[in-house]
């Protein structure tokens, strides 16, 4: 009783809010007010958390690697795309509601394949899913719009009320309120006991069916999840900017998640943040600097955070803090 007690107790302790996790959200409500000439670059930052926060689920608490994560984010905007194009649904909220149940679906079908096997099968099935995923809209190009991607993608206003224009307000805020909500829904399913069976799974899957975890469905309903919530990314790219491409599907799309991944620090939630802005800030400003050579720069960050910092760029943070007596 005692063990289950302290065991309560420190799961509790985890699920507090602490005063320093207010920082990012004061620092995203700051930009805001701030930098409204650059509200458009804060929502892409915004969509890119959204969709690091869903890799982290997986491959920060779980230990699942993927290379095929963009299979989820593609699939959540050709949904919110798709359903404004040919079934003339305009109305954002369903629309996202949509394309996370879309996602969901496709996670949960290739999860129960992909999730079978370990090791170097399992991360080259995940980019096949994505491979095969982005392939068939390619070959559907009168349905998908093929390479030239989906044009006519229209978003009504968000309750009627508020309306996505060129400034990118309303489409910040929408970006940021969805972000806080699904954050919520992460950061106390990371420190549940459901988290907590995920993080054992990570250290010993092998173990963890002697003490009673049903490890092929926990794996399966992480996987499932965190597809959700990588759609929720993609449908919010495709409203905010009404447009999509095939280009969501793209290697290229899952290797910079997992860069973010890398330089913010992964099973941290807020690593997700750090990464993101980071990663974003640079491409924008190496790509002013050498349009040809700017992804130098970025694997050159890349080299020295692994090196310098191989829990990221949270965990040296915290190092530091704990160094100067201001972090516990």
């Amino acid at each position: 009783m005692t063990v289950l007690g302290a065991r309560d107790r420190g799961l509790a302790e985890r699920h507090r809010f602490r005063a320093a996790e207010a920082l990012p959200w004061l620092c995203a409500i700051a930009w805001f007010f701030l930098l409204p000439d650059y509200l458009t670059l804060g929502y892409q930052i915004l969509i890119w958390i959204i969709f690091a926060l869903s890799l982290d689920l997986i491959l920060g608490y779980t230990g699942i690697v993927t290379l095929g994560h963009a299979a989820f984010f593609g699939t959540g905007a050709y949904t919110a795309g798709l359903m404004s194009v040919h079934l003339h649904w305009n109305e954002p909220i369903t629309e996202l509601i949509a394309a996370m149940a879309v996602a969901a679906l496709v996670g949960l079908v290739s999860g129960w394949m992909v999730l079978r096997t370990k090791s170097l099968t399992l991360v080259m099935l995940t980019l096949a899913t994505t491979i095969l995923l982005q392939e068939t809209g390619n070959y559907f190009g009168h349905f998908t719009g093929g390479a030239d991607g989906l044009r006519d993608v229209h978003i009504d206003p968000i309750f009627g009320l508020f309306k996505f224009d060129l400034w990118g307000q309303v489409g910040y805020i929408y970006c940021l309120v969805v972000l806080a909500i699904l954050f919520v829904v992460t950061r106390a399913l990371v420190h549940s006991p459901f988290g907590q069976s995920l993080r054992g799974i990570r250290e010993n899957q092998m173990r963890m069916p002697a003490i009673g975890a049903p490890v092929p469905r926990e794996l399966l309903a992480v996987y499932t999840i965190s597809a959700a919530m990588a759609g929720a990314a993609g449908a919010l790219l495709t409203q905010t900017s009404e447009f999509t491409a095939l280009e969501t599907f793209s290697f290229g799309r899952s290797g910079d998640v997992l860069v973010i991944l890398i330089l913010g620090g992964t099973g941290r939630l807020y690593g997700a943040f750090i990464g993101a802005f980071i990663y974003v800030i640079l491409q924008d400003q190496l790509a002013k600097l050498s349009p040809t050579y700017w992804l130098f720069g970025i694997g050159l960050v890349l080299v020295l955070t692994i090196v310098f910092a191989p829990r990221g760029l949270l965990g040296l943070m915290e190092d530091a803090a704990r160094k100067l007596g201001w972090w516990r």
